[in-house]
Protein backbone atom coordinates (compact mmCIF):
# COMPACT_ATOMS: atom_id res chain seq x y z
CA UNK A 1 0.00 0.00 0.00
CA UNK A 2 1.33 3.41 -1.40
CA UNK A 3 1.73 5.96 1.56
CA UNK A 4 1.00 9.50 0.34
CA UNK A 5 2.65 12.37 1.58
CA UNK A 6 0.85 15.65 2.06
CA UNK A 7 2.82 17.09 -0.58
CA UNK A 8 1.04 14.18 -2.67
CA UNK A 9 -2.21 15.07 -1.24
CA UNK A 10 -2.03 19.28 -2.29
CA UNK A 11 -0.84 17.73 -5.79
CA UNK A 12 -4.15 15.58 -5.79
CA UNK A 13 -6.58 17.92 -4.34
CA UNK A 14 -5.51 20.82 -6.46
CA UNK A 15 -5.47 18.60 -9.73
CA UNK A 16 -9.21 17.29 -8.70
CA UNK A 17 -10.59 20.92 -7.20
CA UNK A 18 -9.18 23.34 -9.40
CA UNK A 19 -7.65 21.04 -12.49
CA UNK A 20 -3.88 22.25 -11.48
CA UNK A 21 -0.88 19.83 -11.82
CA UNK A 22 2.29 20.70 -10.60
CA UNK A 23 5.06 22.40 -12.68
CA UNK A 24 8.35 22.12 -12.14
CA UNK A 25 10.57 24.77 -13.38
CA UNK A 26 13.68 24.86 -11.96
CA UNK A 27 16.52 21.81 -13.35
CA UNK A 28 18.77 23.23 -10.16
CA UNK A 29 15.92 22.32 -8.18
CA UNK A 30 13.64 19.24 -9.56
CA UNK A 31 11.65 17.98 -6.55
CA UNK A 32 10.18 21.91 -6.15
CA UNK A 33 7.23 22.85 -8.21
CA UNK A 34 4.27 25.16 -8.55
CA UNK A 35 0.68 25.33 -8.86
CA UNK A 36 -0.82 27.87 -10.94
CA UNK A 37 -4.34 28.72 -12.42
CA UNK A 38 -4.95 27.35 -15.97
CA UNK A 39 -6.64 30.99 -16.83
CA UNK A 40 -4.40 33.41 -15.93
CA UNK A 41 -1.11 31.67 -15.12
CA UNK A 42 -0.88 33.09 -11.81
CA UNK A 43 0.93 31.37 -9.22
CA UNK A 44 -1.21 30.14 -6.44
CA UNK A 45 1.35 27.87 -4.33
CA UNK A 46 4.80 26.50 -4.77
CA UNK A 47 5.84 23.57 -2.79
CA UNK A 48 9.64 23.29 -1.76
CA UNK A 49 12.33 21.11 -0.35
CA UNK A 50 14.71 23.41 1.70
CA UNK A 51 17.18 23.15 4.65
CA UNK A 52 15.82 23.61 7.81
CA UNK A 53 18.33 26.51 8.69
CA UNK A 54 16.62 28.88 5.73
CA UNK A 55 13.32 29.33 8.27
CA UNK A 56 15.47 29.63 11.39
CA UNK A 57 15.07 25.75 12.25
CA UNK A 58 17.85 24.06 14.20
CA UNK A 59 19.61 22.27 11.23
CA UNK A 60 20.81 21.49 7.54
CA UNK A 61 17.91 18.69 7.83
CA UNK A 62 16.10 19.35 4.55
CA UNK A 63 12.06 19.66 4.99
CA UNK A 64 9.07 20.40 2.24
CA UNK A 65 7.40 23.85 2.94
CA UNK A 66 4.29 24.87 1.37
CA UNK A 67 4.07 28.79 0.24
CA UNK A 68 0.34 30.24 -0.13
CA UNK A 69 -0.89 33.73 -0.56
CA UNK A 70 -3.27 35.13 2.30
CA UNK A 71 -4.08 38.41 3.76
CA UNK A 72 -1.45 40.27 5.58
CA UNK A 73 -3.87 40.41 8.85
CA UNK A 74 -4.26 36.41 8.48
CA UNK A 75 -0.35 35.85 8.76
CA UNK A 76 0.30 37.59 11.72
CA UNK A 77 -2.00 35.01 13.38
CA UNK A 78 -0.71 31.93 11.80
CA UNK A 79 2.55 32.94 12.40
CA UNK A 80 1.79 32.18 16.37
CA UNK A 81 1.56 28.65 15.61
CA UNK A 82 3.55 25.99 15.05
CA UNK A 83 4.31 24.91 11.81
CA UNK A 84 4.05 28.43 10.11
CA UNK A 85 6.79 30.38 9.21
CA UNK A 86 7.43 34.15 7.13
CA UNK A 87 7.15 33.09 3.34
CA UNK A 88 10.77 31.76 2.41
CA UNK A 89 12.02 33.03 -1.19
CA UNK A 90 8.59 34.91 -1.53
CA UNK A 91 7.03 38.17 -0.27
CA UNK A 92 6.77 38.09 3.17
CA UNK A 93 3.70 40.15 3.36
CA UNK A 94 0.92 38.40 1.22
CA UNK A 95 2.59 34.89 1.62
CA UNK A 96 3.19 32.33 4.68
CA UNK A 97 5.38 29.24 4.50
CA UNK A 98 3.27 25.98 6.21
CA UNK A 99 5.84 22.96 6.96
CA UNK A 100 4.81 19.62 5.64
CA UNK A 101 5.77 17.49 8.61
CA UNK A 102 2.01 17.37 10.13
CA UNK A 103 2.20 19.94 12.84
CA UNK A 104 -0.39 21.58 10.28
CA UNK A 105 -3.53 19.31 10.32
CA UNK A 106 -3.85 18.40 6.78
CA UNK A 107 -7.57 20.40 6.77
CA UNK A 108 -6.18 23.87 7.63
CA UNK A 109 -3.70 23.45 5.20
CA UNK A 110 -5.89 22.73 2.34
CA UNK A 111 -8.25 25.90 3.45
CA UNK A 112 -5.40 28.02 2.93
CA UNK A 113 -4.70 26.29 -0.21
CA UNK A 114 -7.86 27.41 -1.21
CA UNK A 115 -8.14 30.87 0.22
CA UNK A 116 -4.83 31.32 -1.61
CA UNK A 117 -6.46 29.80 -5.25
CA UNK A 118 -9.55 32.30 -4.68
CA UNK A 119 -7.20 35.38 -3.98
CA UNK A 120 -4.94 34.70 -7.13
CA UNK A 121 -7.79 33.83 -9.66
CA UNK A 122 -9.11 36.18 -12.53
CA UNK A 123 -11.29 38.93 -11.29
Amino acid sequence: MKHFSLKDTIFKYAEENFGSKPEYLWASDPESAILRHRDNSKWYAVIMNISKIKLGICCEDKIDVLNVKCEPLFIGSLLHNEGYFPAYHMNKQHWISIILDGSVPEDEILKLLNLSFNMTKRR
